[in-house]
């Protein structure tokens, strides 16, 4: 099998898209039961054609390829939804129902996306392409997808996104977590929580956490990157952890009114150094989630809960 795809259970493949050159970034997930064929995030329009490579490298004819079933609408997962759509007329496109309507019109999204990227918006990223609403398919919590030989269950997990799906795969025990199982590179015992605004609500993740870690599911698989097996319940433990430390430390450099680059550059070194004893490179975790952008789900998070509070006294 070549190196950018693994097998991890019969009938589901990990291809890894090789984000512009970098190996262990992103993750899409690929069922094939001979007939038709499935994927399990669709990555960025950047990474498309090496998403479709690892398709037919696996074996799959990309006429099979019929369903596009996505966990959130950010870029880095489902931001080839609609070129992809283009490509692949007979396939559909799988998304949370709060998500739905901006993979239809993405202005929305690509505007929220802009002001973290700025100019790198499309380098990064690639175009992103409306999908048409006739090739969507809205998925509700608890829903069940007969797909590619397996049955998914949709999981309603907010806390990195309001328009959060974990799917859980029956057939094999896997549990499809986008992002609200965190970022971890293969080998590491290290689990970095990704905080991008403006939607980061830590009440709600932790629920989102509890709900998962009773499935008791055989292996996580995440997007960024890869399945996760031996140690599970450290896993979540080590996330929810340091999401929650996180989010105090940068709370009292609030009430120290230090600048958003001093949070940043703080942050970025007790958590290099946590890195570094864990045996792992800061550098790939940073492509996969910044801390410009951790810093900046944590403010804008801290500051409307103190709105709300304000907001209620007022009342």
């Amino acid at each position: 099998m070549p190196p950018l795809l693994r097998s991890i259970a019969d009938g589901v493949i990990r291809i890894d898209l090789q984000f512009h050159g970098r190996p262990q970034v992103i993750a899409a997930y690929l069922l094939y039961d001979g007939r038709e064929a499935a994927l399990v995030e669709t990555g960025p329009t950047s990474t498309m054609e090496k998403l479709l490579e690892g398709v037919q490298a696996a074996g799959v004819p990309l006429e099979a390829l019929r369903h596009l079933i996505v966990t959130h609408i950010h870029l880095d997962h489902a931001g080839a939804s609609g070129a992809l759509i283009q490509r692949l007329p007979w396939a559909r496109v799988y998304v949370h129902p709060v998500g739905a309507p901006h993979l239809v019109d993405p202005s929305r999204l690509l505007a929220s996306a802009a002001r973290i990227y700025g100019d790198l918006l499309k380098p990064l990223w690639g175009e992103v392409i409306p999908v048409p609403a006739d090739r969507l398919a809205v998925v509700s919590d608890g829903e069940r997808l007969t797909v590619a030989g397996h049955t998914l269950i949709a999981f309603d997990t907010p806390g990195h996104a309001r328009h959060h799906h974990a799917f859980l795969d029956e057939t094999t025990g896997l549990l499809f977590t986008g992002d609200i199982a965190g970022v971890r590179l293969p080998g590491i015992r290290y689990v970095r929580p990704p905080t991008p605004p403006p939607e980061l609500d830590l009440e709600a993740w932790s629920n989102s956490i509890a709900r998962l870690r009773a499935l008791k599911a055989s292996g996580l698989c995440l997007t960024h990157f890869d399945v996760h097996r031996e140690d599970i319940e450290w896993h979540w433990e080590d996330l929810e952890r340091r999401l929650w430390e996180w989010g105090h430390q940068i709370r009292e450099m609030m009430a120290e009114n230090l600048e958003e680059a001093e949070m940043v550059k703080r942050l970025r070194e007790r958590a290099d150094e946590e890195l570094r004893a864990a045996g792992a490179d800061p550098e790939f975790y940073d492509v996969a989630v910044s801390y410009e952008s951790v810093v900046a789900g944590y403010l804008r998070y801290w500051r409307k809960r103190a709105a709300a509070t304000a907001s209620g006294m007022r009342g």
